[in-house]
């Protein structure tokens, strides 16, 4: 592959993890500042454009939610009035608030987008990110689509080379703010030094989120912490560009993170291509059984027995029976399958605050079997399988899913992306709003952004 070498301005071909390097960040760092458009495999870039639709998907259904609607009032006292567009409302804040808060709605409904091997959400952080500087500059299509790879490819294999007996916390807020800091290095055109300082700083001032890894109760509006990592990681490449500094060696223990998938084949194996799109509003984990009861329901029957097994790390969800929050219910096995098996999978695209008070579904999620499936026990992170048995009197069935739709070997076709899409964003766009911003994103890398901000913008320019 053809990269940029040290200081010199012309290619060569040796791979970024043979360079020498002092640090990991710094080798990340170079990627970031020094990876030419062209050396992107338009795959890679289609499908990041792809991820911009659905995070824009989930954030236009998540806006509306108690979590949005908090960050969003919050956002008005703490960031102050500015040009950025909050997606799908009449606010305009600084571009700092914009991207908190859209961030906020984005990851508000668990239907964003996500990676096995991180084991968390990216495009949450790095999308809103990179669309608030954007907006506030003179960036063509590609520059944008450059940079949200980039913050794609950063963040992943961190989260990714993290031994699993070393994760305390899998909240995507511990390691998507270095993303966030590599993609607005880009933007912004900051060197490889300066990006290695961002991604320090970003690293070293990163959420803690000791109650994500803590605790079990995963209905607060904190969830993974992906918003302040945003504004960490944003705040990170200013200073960095300003002439602040980090510990660059943050990611240097081999213990803590594995240097062959934190850099081996950095630039040569693109994992923004391996993220998975979700097509209901919950944890990832519960969408192999919920593919299950979808495919065995029978619309109008009562349930006489609904048993789900699944790995280990299902267990350690909150799984609350009677959820009293959307987020609640989000990390609950009981509810959100009693739900689907009741109400169909319309019902999480997304879920509704009344569903919470469905008495039929509280009902059957009380008496929701949950076990440990021996077959499962070795299958995370690389798969979240489940097999469900279900009754309606006539009988058990029972079906196994290994890979839930929207994984990579079970990936969403692009009509059930655009149905999606268009479900999500209902209430907040009409079809011929939602046909010109499907246009706006699919000519976002050729023909710039104008059209796309000028669509986010549409309400607070109103």
């Amino acid at each position: 592959m053809a990269i940029l070498c040290g200081s010199r301005t012309e290619f060569c071909n040796c791979s970024w993890s043979s360079m020498r390097m002092t640090s990991a960040i710094e080798v990340m760092a170079r990627f970031a500042a020094q990876t030419p458009s062209k050396s992107i495999p338009q795959e890679v870039r289609d499908f990041a454009a792809t991820l911009i639709l659905d995070l824009l998907a989930a954030a236009s259904a998540g806006i509306s939610s108690p979590l949005a609607q908090t960050a969003l009032r919050a956002g008005r006292k703490l960031y102050g009035n500015g040009g950025t567009a909050v997606w799908f409302t009449e606010d305009r804040l600084s571009w700092l608030g914009a991207a908190y808060v859209n961030s906020s709605a984005a990851s508000a409904l668990d239907i964003d987008d996500g990676h096995r091997g991180a084991c968390g959400h990216a495009g949450a952080g790095v999308i809103p990110a990179v669309l608030a500087l954007a907006e506030n500059g003179d960036y063509d299509g590609r520059a944008i689509i450059d940079a949200i790879i980039v913050g794609y490819e950063v963040a992943l294999r961190v989260a990714s080379a993290r031994p699993t007996p070393t994760i305390v916390s899998y909240a995507s807020g511990k390691w998507v703010a270095y993303g966030v800091a590599a993609a607005a290095g880009r933007l912004l055109g900051l060197n490889a030094e300066q990006i290695a300082e961002a991604m320090a700083i970003a690293g070293a001032e990163s959420p803690i989120l000791f109650p994500s890894g803590t605790s079990r109760r995963q209905g607060s509006t904190v969830k993974e912490g992906i918003p302040p990592a945003v504004a960490i990681g944003l705040m990170a490449a200013i200073r960095a560009q300003a002439g602040g500094t980090g510990p660059t060696d943050l990611l240097d223990n081999p213990n803590l993170f594995t240097p062959d998938i934190l850099i081996g084949d950095l630039g040569s194996n693109w994992q923004t291509a391996r993220n998975y799109l979700k097509p209901y509003a919950c944890c990832r984990y519960m969408h192999a059984a919920i593919d299950a009861i979808a495919e065995m329901r029978q619309p109008g029957k009562p349930v006489k027995q609904l048993k789900i097994e699944l790995f280990p790390q299902g267990m350690k969800l909150g799984n609350v029976r009677a959820p009293r929050s959307l987020e609640e219910g989000q990390y609950s096995y009981p509810f959100s399958c009693s739900l689907a098996a009741l109400r169909g999978i319309e019902a999480l695209q997304p879920v509704r605050l009344e569903s919470l008070a469905d008495k039929e579904v509280l009902e059957l999620a009380s008496r929701v079997e949950l076990e440990v499936a021996p077959d499962f026990v070795e299958s995370f992170p690389a798969r979240t399988p489940a097999r469900v048995t279900i009754d309606y009197g006539e009988g058990p069935q029972t079906r196994t899913v290994d890979y839930p739709l929207g994984d990579t070997a079970n990936p969403m076709s692009r009509a059930q992306i655009e149905a999606k899409f268009r479900q999500l964003s209902k209430e907040v766009m009409d079809t011929a709003a939602q046909d010109k911003l499907l246009t706006a994103v699919d000519t976002l890398d050729n023909e710039g952004p104008s059209r796309l901000f000028a669509i986010l913008g549409a309400k607070a320019s109103a």
